[in-house]
């Protein structure tokens, strides 16, 4: 489905560049300028995936943020979205799974905001296609060990 862009005009508009790869630098322009590292290289630097979680996180507690303003409630959610990088048969794969906590919200209300607000996300909007990304309310975060294994 294609959007009207003259009725529906850009809010924002920003760019992301990477000019040299993975070992390298990714950068806004006037802004955040990150260097860059594969997650399998025992270097400095964030990578895709971090990215990724960085995005979905950020973007789904902005959202959940407006749904509790909007309730009248505190501002309580927290997300913690967990990226896996993992090979397929067809090359490599991601798995991402959001963790969603909302403190002091009852189980129903909280999964309807949860719900709410993965409909209204941008990001999550994005990846809401794919198989490889979920968005689970918690009780509590699960732990989580960093794999380094060399591909």
């Amino acid at each position: 489905m294609s959007i009207d862009r003259q009725k529906f005009p850009p809010l924002y508009r920003t760019v992301a560049i990477n000019d040299d790869g993975l070992d390298s630098h990714s950068y806004i322009p006037g802004g955040l300028d990150a260097v860059t590292s594969s997650p399998l290289a025992a270097k400095p630097g964030a990578n895709p995936e971090q990215f990724v979680g960085l995005a979905l996180s950020t973007c789904l507690n902005a959202t959940l943020e407006a749904i509790e303003k909007r309730r009248n409630l505190p501002h309580r959610s927290q997300v913690h979205t967990i990226v896996e990088f993992a090979r397929d048969v067809q090359g490599f794969q991601f798995y991402v799974n959001a963790q969603v906590r909302i403190p002091g919200i009852d189980p129903q209300t909280a999964q309807a905001m949860v719900d709410l607000a993965e409909r209204r996300c941008p990001v999550a909007k994005l990846m809401g296609g794919s198989n490889n990304v979920t968005v689970t309310l918690v009780n509590d975060f699960s732990p989580v060990t960093p794999v380094a294994d060399k591909a």
